[in-house]
């Protein structure tokens, strides 16, 4: 197989893997995207929780060196993940 680590999280070809899955999260994928959709729907959530690792390691950083986030620092954030940027001013 290739070197996997030439591509960022959501690029490159796609390549088959073998994953062990509980029985139940496997039904409730193929009801919500059928067969077919099966393995775009695991990609997307994997690649979300490889997002979620990202940020908090880069919260764990900033709170290491800075302290606690702030309240109004974490609205602020919250609103820009949400798209509203006039509260994320409002809130900065």
């Amino acid at each position: 197989m290739s070197d996997d680590t030439a591509y960022g999280v959501g690029e490159g070809p796609t390549a088959n893997v073998s994953v062990s899955l509980h029985s139940g999260n496997i039904a409730a994928v193929r009801a919500r995207v059928g067969k077919r959709g099966f393995s775009a729907y695991v990609d997307a959530a994997v690649q979300r929780q490889i997002e979620r690792d990202n940020l908090a390691e880069l919260t764990e950083g900033h709170e290491a060196e800075h302290g606690a986030l702030s309240d109004m620092e974490v609205d602020a954030a919250r609103a820009l993940l949400r798209g509203d940027t006039d509260d994320a001013q409002n809130a900065a």
